[in-house]
């Protein structure tokens, strides 16, 4: 199995979530940047985040908070 596509640190510093402006969480293993913000986790396919709502999945109950130790660093 192929390994994912590495996203840029420098962009995954100045995204947010374009629903809430929120910060985003960055799921490795998942390829998606998610918003507990929202409750969406946004797709990342061959390296390339897709930031529209209308392609985002929504967060089940137990995915919110999983991760709050993962946040991406706010400048």
């Amino acid at each position: 199995m192929d390994m994912p596509a590495e996203i840029d640190p420098k962009l995954l510093e100045i995204l947010v979530c374009p629903l809430t402006k929120g910060p985003l969480r960055y799921d490795r293993e998942a390829q998606e940047l998610i918003s507990e913000d929202a409750g969406l986790a946004y797709p990342i396919r061959d390296g390339i985040p897709i930031m529209l709502v209308d392609e985002a999945r929504t967060l089940r109950d137990d995915e919110i908070g999983a991760g709050a130790a993962k946040r991406l660093p706010q400048p």
